[in-house]
């Protein structure tokens, strides 16, 4: 080298841009990555994006920020003397082979315990091999996310359709009419409906001339955009609703138009809603029963309308009837699978439809926890249980825990119950880029790569899409030198727990895909039917299992080209007929499917055939709703908040989504506050079933009286984490209030909203 040589500057990073869809939340929008070298330094909205058309929220811009977070783990942590340390992949999962296999051998499945939280839903991995873990692992012993969310959907849905994954969602764009209850979408950006954008489709919706309805105990940032906002008593969603319905049939308001030749339970359901007056129900929702029938009216009057309700209608004591009643209020009205209404998305991996035909229907119950004998729903047992599942010795204890990007010492009821109970496991595995409340219990901690390593497509979330869509993104920079991508550690974890340990991870994928297509092969009414599996599978692109996959299912599902011609070139009709992922990489904006259709009968697998509008574990439960008629209220309850700038617990340690709104304060009315004695900025104790917190209070009539509120997914202050920039301003647990004994009992679902507080100033 010459000496000038040695003088001169390491040349600039080239500077480019890549496309991304964002894994941050439910809205899945399109991002432009602003990329130096191999690090991500801007995020912009993707104007060309197919879905969002370049929306972004303050998460998606901080997407460079989170992607490089310091405290991200960049090695697996193994447990040695009782500390955990940076080993090499191969140590970590020979641990988990020699430990996990054998207790598995010697005390049955059921002895290990699955846990998944809710980033599952936002990456491919996530998706994707969950379901073959299980299979390989035999255990009934599933807790998620779900139960501190939205299980009373799936199951009020499944009831209803036959199908727990049939969710319908609110034609925003097309709609004239929307009555929103317990949702505050401009600071979550929706969920269980994605929407781009959800902000400017209400305001869209206003524009037209449309009326939004909001009902919350808050007057959140949805709620001032409303025409009408309704300060429910919280946790009363399902008593409004069913009056609602009672009006309608009152006053022969009902009309369901094509829907009536596939509904059966109509007079049922309103011989169950009888009792349910307005005037029967106004003193608990604190509602006048005239406001409640004028609500009524508006919405059978509406040429279009729909009815949506969120995680305040879920979290609550009723939140399956609450869910249910949401579903039969756009049936009664005639709206549900109707342009303007509430119509089912139809995803590009999702199954091509097939002619109409009874199914075999949803059952609650096919097993129960061992302690607390919960019922399973949609496989899941509460996550609410998990805790007494590992505590309580006996035949089936949970002795081992494969939490896969979950966090419930945060996220579940009573964290501290569970924070001793983890402590106990004889072996657990954590899958999560953070040393967390919860990952700080396993033995071994295998850290996925930042999400600008990873390729993208929402296998969940476009199954709930306001409008038919598909977009995939690969890796927008390299995968760093000694990482593993995601779907890598999910294969080899499936693999060490199998009796595979040491296969190539890529057999994992093959065998899916040579299951997958031996039965597509097999069956009839495929468009493959007949053909060669192994040729098939040989046409299949993709540089990777998961690349393979997602070909195989856009080329099986609904606009696939079932491995004809399209497949050959990647080309495609407009109508998105010839979808591959060849076709996704050439259209790195997204394909447009088109707006939502009607779909019904399609989607219907109960075992009739129609829709079941009073299914027997609802009718059983109404009772219980009755007898909340004649209840006293709680003078002061308490219910959660979203912020704009965060997900539940995993966006906490990102300094550009700190400030702001995002702070875990006690709000509470000021009339409340004159009559408790507590002053704004001061802090407060508050007590209810599982203990005691103390908080600062944040005085303000955004909440109604006899309502505070408190965020969730804070709690950062327990030892042994490494997150440097949550654990500064940790915050409270507001889920340490509860003790897990409050359930929704149809959904396993924990109350979270909705229960009884009391209130005192602290010096």
């Amino acid at each position: 080298m010459l000496p000038e040589d040695a003088a001169r500057p390491a040349p600039a990073p080239v500077t480019r841009t890549a496309p991304r869809i964002c894994p941050l939340c439910e809205a899945t929008c399109g991002l432009t990555l602003t990329i130096e070298g191999t690090r991500v330094t801007g995020a912009r909205g993707d104007r060309d994006d197919v879905f969002s058309r370049g929306f972004i929220c303050p998460k998606g811009a901080a997407f460079g920020e989170l992607d490089a977070d310091p405290d991200r783990l960049r090695a697996p942590l193994v447990r040695r003397d009782g500390e955990l340390r940076e080993a090499s992949w191969e140590e970590a999962f020979d641990l988990i082979a020699a430990r996990l296999r054998p207790l598995i051998q010697e005390h049955g499945p059921h002895a290990t315990g699955v846990v998944l939280g809710n980033p599952n839903v936002h990456t491919m991995a996530g998706a994707l091999y969950p379901p073959v873990l299980l299979g390989a692992l035999g255990t009934r012993n599933l807790f998620t996310a779900s139960t501190l969310d939205q299980m009373p959907k799936h199951v009020s849905s499944g009831l209803l359709f036959g199908d727990p994954l049939a969710i319908p969602v609110p034609d925003l764009d097309r709609t004239d009419h929307l009555l929103l209850l317990g949702a505050n979408p401009l600071d979550s950006n929706g969920s269980l409906c994605t929407a781009p954008d959800f902000p400017g489709k209400l305001k869209a919706l206003r524009r037209r001339g449309g009326t939004l309805t909001v009902v919350d105990p808050r007057r959140t940032r949805t709620a001032r955009l409303a025409d009408r906002h309704i300060a429910i008593r919280p946790g009363t969603d399902a008593l409004l609703l069913a009056a609602l319905a009672q009006v309608l049939f009152e006053e022969k308001l009902t009309r369901l138009g094509p829907l009536a030749d596939h509904v059966e339970g109509v007079d049922e359901v309103q011989d169950a809603v009888r009792d349910f007056t307005p005037e029967a129900v106004a003193r608990a929702c604190d509602m006048d029963a005239g406001e409640i029938r004028t609500i009524a009216r508006e919405l059978a009057a509406a040429p279009t309308a729909a009815v949506y309700g969120r995680v305040g209608s879920c979290t609550v004591e009723y939140g399956t009837l609450a869910s249910w009643l949401v579903d039969i209020l756009n049936i009664l009205t005639g709206n549900l699978d109707r342009p303007g209404g509430a119509l089912f998305p139809l995803s590009a991996t999702d199954r091509a439809p097939r002619t109409p035909a009874p199914g075999k229907g949803f059952v609650l119950g096919r097993w129960a926890s061992r302690v607390g004998g919960h019922p399973e729903a949609k496989g899941e047992l509460p996550l609410a249980a998990l805790a007494e599942e590992i505590e309580t010795p006996g035949e089936g204890r949970i002795r081992a825990v494969i939490a896969l990007a979950a966090n419930p010492v945060l996220s579940a009821p009573d964290g501290d119950r569970l924070d001793r109970a983890l402590a106990g496991l004889d072996f657990m595995v954590s899958v999560d880029p953070y040393l967390n409340e919860t990952s700080r219990h396993a033995d071994v901690v295998l850290p996925p790569p930042p999400p600008a390593q990873s390729a993208h497509f929402d296998f969940a979330f476009n199954a709930l899409a306001v409008r038919n869509q598909a977009r995939h993104t690969p890796a927008a920079v390299p995968l760093e030198e000694g990482r593993l991508d995601e779907s890598e550690i999910l294969a080899r974890l499936i693999l060490a727990v199998s009796g595979m340990h040491g296969a190539a991870p890529s057999a994992v994928d093959d065998g899916v895909i040579g299951r997958t297509l031996a039965k597509a092969v097999a069956d009839p009414h495929s468009p493959v039917h007949g053909r060669d599996p192994q040729e098939l599978s040989a046409l299949l692109t993709g540089r990777t299992g998961p690349e393979r996959r997602l070909d195989l299912k856009l080329r099986l599902g609904p606009y696939g080209d079932g491995f004809g011609p399209y497949g050959a070139d990647g080309a495609g009709g407009a109508d998105g007929a010839g979808l591959s992922l060849r076709r996704l990489l050439d259209h790195p904006h997204g394909v447009d499917l088109g707006p939502l259709r009607p779909r019904v009968p399609e989607v219907l697998k109960t075992r009739s055939g129609r829709i079941e509008l009073l299914p027997a574990p609802i009718a059983a439960d109404l009772p219980r709703l009755r007898g909340a008629l004649d209840e006293r209220p709680a003078s002061l309850v308490l219910v959660g908040r979203r912020h704009l700038r965060s997900n539940n617990s995993w966006m906490h340690n990102v300094p550009a989504l700190g400030g702001g709104s995002n702070r875990c304060t006690l709000q509470v009315h000021p009339d409340d506050a004159a009559r408790l004695g507590l002053e704004d900025g001061r802090p407060a104790r508050i007590t209810a079933d599982g203990g005691a917190l103390e908080a600062p209070v944040e005085i303000t009539d955004t909440v109604r009286t006899g309502v505070v509120s408190l965020p969730h997914g804070w709690g950062h202050d327990r030892p042994g984490t490494r997150t440097s920039v949550a654990s500064a301003r940790p915050g409270v647990n507001v889920n340490q209030l509860l003790d897990g004994s409050r359930l929704d009992p149809l959904s396993g679902t924990a109350v979270l909203n909705g229960f009884p507080v009391e209130l005192a100033p602290l010096p």
